[in-house]
């Protein structure tokens, strides 16, 4: 069975960071500054956007020690979390990856920051922990 993932970016490269005051300083001291900040309560981060053409940097601080970025933190320090690309048809691609036997972390969509409709595959189906993202216009 072949997927027509057919991203249309690459949406945002996902940092874990200890302290996003911090981390937000030092993107701002190379000429980054974010221009969105929110708090996604279930995931359990506070996040920040800095816009780089289309694709966004998002700063990931963890606001519980039981969050999964609080988790990665202890485990492998900051730095990359992971890589969000931007698709159409979510939910199909999810059903046609989970068809195939792809591991999924997420089998249906759920919300992320900024609103958008986000899954997540296994790392071990691809190396790194990739997020795909869809936008509802």
């Amino acid at each position: 069975m072949s997927i027509d993932l057919n991203p249309e970016f690459v949406d945002h490269i996902a940092v874990a960071v200890k302290n996003l005051e911090e981390a937000i300083k030092k993107f701002e001291r190379i000429g980054l500054k974010p221009y969105h900040t929110e708090e996604v309560a279930d995931q359990k981060v506070k996040v920040a956007m800095i816009k780089v053409g289309p694709t966004n940097i998002e700063l990931l601080e963890p606001t519980s020690e039981d969050s999964p970025i609080a988790k990665f933190i202890e485990k492998k320090g900051e730095g990359l979390h992971h890589v969000a690309l931007r698709v159409n048809g979510l939910e199909e691609i999810l059903n046609s990856m989970k068809e195939a036997g792809i591991r999924l972390i997420d089998e249906k969509p759920r919300l992320g920051a900024e609103g958008k409709k986000i899954a997540f595959i296994h790392p071990k189906e691809t190396g790194i922990l990739l997020e795909l993202s869809e936008v509802e216009e």
